[in-house]
């Protein structure tokens, strides 16, 4: 990658909504070479979507979220790659990562219960032929996500005496 992908890249990062205008300021680039450039990104799939970081909690959002460890046996000439297909399929599924260690994928997963999450993991994850054994671990609180701080102020604990 380029130094002026770089650079745009990394400044999308931390805020997706700066426009080709500020960036072209910020770059000291003209704004038809910045609108190239990210357009060229969109194409390539370097930039593969905009997104927006919203605090759930302040919403009063109810779902939930797990991260579900997951040890499959992998296909012969495949590898990991064909039973991640599967899995990611899944509209509950928002990512799949492969992992080193214990466990051989990472499954993030949403879900409006507890119930629905627990129903994916025994009605479809738990039971694909490649799947050996599954870890369900629930989210039970953000702090920090993609960087950004998810509390206004941090809460103070009383002291407890004893």
């Amino acid at each position: 990658m380029n130094k002026l992908y770089a650079d745009i890249v990394s400044i999308l990062k931390e805020d997706a909504r700066t426009s080709a205008e500020r960036l072209a300021v910020m770059l000291d680039k003209p704004a038809d070479e910045i609108k190239k450039a990210i357009a060229a990104m969109e194409k390539s799939g370097v930039i593969a979507k905009y997104t927006l970081l919203v605090n759930e909690e302040k919403l009063g959002g109810e779902g939930v979220q797990a991260l579900i460890e997951v040890k499959v046996s992998p296909q012969f000439s495949h590898g990991f790659d064909s039973i991640a297909e599967d899995i990611y399929q899944f509209e509950e599924v928002k990512s799949v990562y492969l992992m080193s260690g214990a466990y051989d994928l990472a499954v993030f997963i949403e879900g409006k219960t507890l119930r629905e999450v627990a129903g994916f993991v025994s009605e479809k994850l738990s039971v694909m032929d490649k799947v050996l054994s599954t870890a369900t671990h629930f989210i039970l609180k953000k702090y920090k996500a993609d960087g950004v701080l998810l509390e206004d102020e941090r809460q103070k604990r009383l002291a407890v005496n004893p």
